[in-house]
């Protein structure tokens, strides 16, 4: 257990974020097609090395999430990725689940899978490199769900997978996500985030999960996608807030916010919001394509172009960087850079 509390620390680092690149093959392919890149497994690798490769990443990023076939990768230069990850300050995660499937007797809602082998599957990731692990379980919002069979079932999961990282020496993040798709309003988005929490915490606690050495990545509360107007960040911090307040205790090691599907800047604004609310856990950011679509746009699969798709990563980690530090301001959102 001594491990996986010490690597918590430099995860939450104050200041600095988590970059996820942990996309499957299928998403990521479809992605790059909507940017106008052909899909494949060569152009996959190529935009992450360009992403892990930014000059000064680790200025505002502690850490990489990965999937497994990024993580057996090798950049240009030979290195994998976990290696060059690490020898650029950088801790190499890996994403541990094998996607969500229907859950049996709940139409409409899902359960991720991924439970059998773990353990092994952890200790080989540990000794290719990898700190800390993510898990995901989706939870949505509609009529009648989620039904509490179906946040139980995803909190069950959730705890087993992070005994058996601790149990490895790995650091877990947990995330109960609560998605943004859908025409629900904040009130019932809170409503649903708090109850998925609540019943998360609770199976940790069964589980004697070490919280202090839980990393939680929460959705931010936003009404769902189909609402026409979003709100302002401080509306978004103040329910936010509110809905872990109740349900998150003091102990875990940090909350790192999920972006789950805003712009990039909304995003920003809106982390900015929640830290200036003063929450009792450190606060970061976990963002995805928050902060890498704008990368993916610039960079179009040309090699020539990779200096400028850095550089729009490292303007979007800036930003959240001086969300966290309370300096942000949407007006100078280009202007950030990272030092």
């Amino acid at each position: 257990m001594t491990g996986t509390l010490l690597t918590a620390a430099p995860l939450i680092a104050e200041g600095k974020g988590i970059l996820a690149a942990d996309e499957s093959a299928t998403t990521m392919d479809a992605r790059l097609r909507l940017a106008g890149v052909p899909p494949g497994e060569e152009n996959r690798r190529a935009y992450r090395e360009m992403l892990v490769t930014t000059p000064g990443l680790s200025l505002g990023i502690s850490g990489v999430i990965l999937g497994d076939e990024t993580f057996r990768q090798r950049l240009a230069d030979g290195r994998t990725f976990p290696e060059a990850l690490a020898e650029r300050g950088l801790l190499p995660g890996i994403r541990v689940d094998t996607g969500a499937r229907p859950l049996a007797g709940a139409p409409g809602e899902t359960v991720t899978e991924g439970l059998d082998g773990l353990r092994a599957r952890l200790a080989g990731y540990a000794a290719l490199g990898a700190r800390f692990a993510t898990w995901r379980a989706v939870i949505r919002t509609g009529a009648g769900r989620p039904t509490w069979p179906g946040l139980h079932a995803n909190a069950h999961a959730l705890a087993r997978y992070a005994s058996a990282c601790q149990a490895e020496g790995v650091i877990p993040i947990v995330e109960p996500a609560v998605l943004m798709e859908g025409a629900h309003g904040a009130a019932r988005g809170q409503q649903v985030t708090s109850a998925a929490l609540m019943v998360t915490f609770a199976e940790l606690q069964d589980y004697e999960v070490a919280l202090e050495g839980v990393v939680l990545r929460p959705n931010m509360v936003v009404p769902g996608a189909d609402r026409a107007e979003p709100p302002a960040p401080e509306a978004v911090a103040r329910q936010t807030v509110a809905a872990l307040r109740c349900v998150v205790p003091d102990q875990v090691a940090g909350v790192a916010f999920l972006s789950g599907g805003q712009r990039p800047v909304r995003a920003t604004a809106n982390l900015a919001a929640i830290r200036r609310l003063g929450p009792p856990w450190p606060v970061t950011f976990s963002f995805g394509r928050a902060l890498a679509a704008p990368a993916l746009a610039a960079w179009h699969g040309d090699p020539a172009r990779a200096g400028a798709g850095q550089r729009a990563l490292a303007n979007r980690v800036a930003c959240n960087v001086a969300a966290l530090a309370g300096s942000y301001r949407p007006v100078l959102d280009s202007g950030y850079v990272l030092a």
